[in-house]
Protein backbone atom coordinates (compact mmCIF):
# COMPACT_ATOMS: atom_id res chain seq x y z
CA UNK A 1 0.00 0.00 0.00
CA UNK A 2 1.40 3.40 -0.97
CA UNK A 3 1.81 6.26 1.51
CA UNK A 4 -1.04 8.11 -0.19
CA UNK A 5 -3.33 5.08 0.17
CA UNK A 6 -2.32 4.73 3.83
CA UNK A 7 -3.17 8.40 4.42
CA UNK A 8 -6.60 7.87 2.86
CA UNK A 9 -7.28 4.84 5.06
CA UNK A 10 -6.07 6.71 8.17
CA UNK A 11 -8.31 9.66 7.32
CA UNK A 12 -11.30 7.37 6.72
CA UNK A 13 -10.78 5.65 10.09
CA UNK A 14 -10.57 9.02 11.80
CA UNK A 15 -13.84 10.11 10.16
CA UNK A 16 -15.49 6.95 11.50
CA UNK A 17 -14.04 7.60 14.96
CA UNK A 18 -15.37 11.17 14.83
CA UNK A 19 -18.86 9.90 13.97
CA UNK A 20 -18.70 7.37 16.83
CA UNK A 21 -17.57 10.05 19.30
CA UNK A 22 -20.37 12.39 18.24
CA UNK A 23 -22.93 9.58 18.61
CA UNK A 24 -21.52 8.66 22.03
CA UNK A 25 -21.73 12.31 23.08
CA UNK A 26 -25.44 12.38 22.25
CA UNK A 27 -26.12 9.47 24.62
CA UNK A 28 -25.97 11.57 27.82
CA UNK A 29 -23.71 13.56 30.12
CA UNK A 30 -21.51 10.67 31.32
CA UNK A 31 -21.04 9.40 27.78
CA UNK A 32 -20.37 12.94 26.53
CA UNK A 33 -17.58 13.26 29.09
CA UNK A 34 -16.11 9.95 27.89
CA UNK A 35 -16.38 11.07 24.25
CA UNK A 36 -14.65 14.35 25.11
CA UNK A 37 -11.86 12.57 26.96
CA UNK A 38 -11.32 10.25 23.98
CA UNK A 39 -11.39 13.16 21.51
CA UNK A 40 -8.90 15.06 23.67
CA UNK A 41 -6.58 12.05 23.69
CA UNK A 42 -6.90 11.65 19.92
CA UNK A 43 -6.12 15.34 19.44
CA UNK A 44 -3.08 15.06 21.71
CA UNK A 45 -1.78 11.99 19.87
CA UNK A 46 -2.13 13.65 16.46
CA UNK A 47 -1.47 17.35 17.02
CA UNK A 48 2.26 17.31 16.24
CA UNK A 49 2.49 14.60 13.59
CA UNK A 50 -0.90 14.98 11.86
CA UNK A 51 -2.21 18.49 12.65
CA UNK A 52 -4.99 18.37 10.04
CA UNK A 53 -6.32 15.12 11.44
CA UNK A 54 -5.99 16.53 14.97
CA UNK A 55 -8.25 19.41 13.96
CA UNK A 56 -11.05 16.89 13.32
CA UNK A 57 -10.98 16.02 17.01
CA UNK A 58 -10.73 19.66 18.03
CA UNK A 59 -13.96 20.13 16.07
CA UNK A 60 -15.54 17.17 17.87
CA UNK A 61 -14.63 18.70 21.22
CA UNK A 62 -16.17 22.01 20.25
CA UNK A 63 -19.32 20.28 19.02
CA UNK A 64 -19.69 18.12 22.13
CA UNK A 65 -19.10 20.97 24.57
CA UNK A 66 -21.19 23.62 22.86
CA UNK A 67 -23.20 25.07 25.72
CA UNK A 68 -26.55 26.77 25.64
CA UNK A 69 -26.39 29.07 28.64
CA UNK A 70 -28.68 31.93 29.52
CA UNK A 71 -26.15 33.57 31.83
CA UNK A 72 -25.90 37.34 31.35
CA UNK A 73 -22.62 38.58 29.91
CA UNK A 74 -21.30 40.54 32.86
CA UNK A 75 -17.68 41.54 33.01
CA UNK A 76 -15.88 40.08 35.99
CA UNK A 77 -12.90 42.08 37.16
CA UNK A 78 -9.71 40.07 36.76
CA UNK A 79 -6.88 40.75 39.16
CA UNK A 80 -4.46 38.34 37.52
CA UNK A 81 -1.52 40.06 35.86
CA UNK A 82 -1.45 37.51 33.04
CA UNK A 83 -4.43 37.70 30.70
CA UNK A 84 -4.50 35.94 27.34
CA UNK A 85 -7.29 37.25 25.09
CA UNK A 86 -7.56 35.00 22.02
CA UNK A 87 -10.86 36.26 20.65
CA UNK A 88 -9.32 37.94 17.60
CA UNK A 89 -7.07 35.01 16.63
CA UNK A 90 -7.95 32.24 14.18
CA UNK A 91 -8.79 28.95 15.95
CA UNK A 92 -5.58 27.13 15.01
CA UNK A 93 -3.49 29.99 16.41
CA UNK A 94 -5.50 30.07 19.63
CA UNK A 95 -4.60 26.58 20.77
CA UNK A 96 -0.94 26.98 19.84
CA UNK A 97 -0.67 30.21 21.84
CA UNK A 98 -2.61 28.83 24.80
CA UNK A 99 -0.36 25.76 25.01
CA UNK A 100 2.75 27.96 24.70
CA UNK A 101 1.47 30.17 27.52
CA UNK A 102 0.66 27.18 29.70
CA UNK A 103 4.08 25.67 28.95
CA UNK A 104 5.81 28.80 30.27
CA UNK A 105 3.99 28.74 33.60
CA UNK A 106 5.97 27.86 36.69
CA UNK A 107 4.30 25.65 39.31
CA UNK A 108 1.73 27.72 41.19
CA UNK A 109 1.34 30.31 38.40
CA UNK A 110 -1.76 30.86 36.29
CA UNK A 111 -3.21 33.00 33.53
CA UNK A 112 -6.70 34.07 32.58
CA UNK A 113 -7.90 32.95 29.17
CA UNK A 114 -10.46 35.23 27.51
CA UNK A 115 -12.41 33.55 24.71
CA UNK A 116 -15.57 34.05 22.63
CA UNK A 117 -16.94 30.57 23.37
CA UNK A 118 -16.72 27.99 26.14
CA UNK A 119 -13.12 26.70 25.95
CA UNK A 120 -14.16 23.30 27.34
CA UNK A 121 -12.49 21.49 24.38
CA UNK A 122 -9.21 22.97 25.61
CA UNK A 123 -9.88 21.45 29.03
CA UNK A 124 -9.97 17.96 27.49
CA UNK A 125 -6.82 18.67 25.47
CA UNK A 126 -4.95 19.87 28.56
CA UNK A 127 -6.24 16.86 30.49
CA UNK A 128 -4.96 14.52 27.77
CA UNK A 129 -1.46 16.00 27.98
CA UNK A 130 -1.24 17.25 31.59
CA UNK A 131 -3.57 15.07 33.66
CA UNK A 132 -3.62 16.28 37.25
CA UNK A 133 -1.06 19.02 36.57
CA UNK A 134 -3.37 21.96 35.85
CA UNK A 135 -6.23 23.87 37.44
CA UNK A 136 -9.30 25.18 35.61
CA UNK A 137 -11.62 27.78 37.12
CA UNK A 138 -14.39 29.55 35.23
CA UNK A 139 -14.52 33.27 36.06
CA UNK A 140 -17.11 34.21 33.44
CA UNK A 141 -19.39 31.91 31.43
CA UNK A 142 -20.67 33.66 28.34
CA UNK A 143 -22.75 34.03 26.45
CA UNK A 144 -20.38 36.32 24.50
CA UNK A 145 -17.25 36.26 26.66
CA UNK A 146 -15.69 33.44 28.62
CA UNK A 147 -12.89 33.81 31.16
CA UNK A 148 -11.09 30.82 32.63
CA UNK A 149 -8.20 30.91 35.03
CA UNK A 150 -5.81 28.15 34.01
CA UNK A 151 -2.92 27.28 36.28
CA UNK A 152 -0.04 24.89 36.67
CA UNK A 153 -0.46 23.08 39.96
CA UNK A 154 2.28 23.68 42.50
CA UNK A 155 3.11 19.96 42.51
CA UNK A 156 3.36 19.82 38.67
CA UNK A 157 6.61 18.96 36.98
CA UNK A 158 8.28 21.64 34.88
Amino acid sequence: MSANEQDKVFSAINRLFVRALLALGEAGDAQRHTACALAGSAWSALRNSQPREAERFNGVLHSLTRARHGIPDEEIPVSQPKTLDVRKLIPMERHRLIFETYGKLKPGESFVLVNDHDPKPLYYQLDAEHTGEFSWNYLQQGPATWQVQIGRNAAAHT
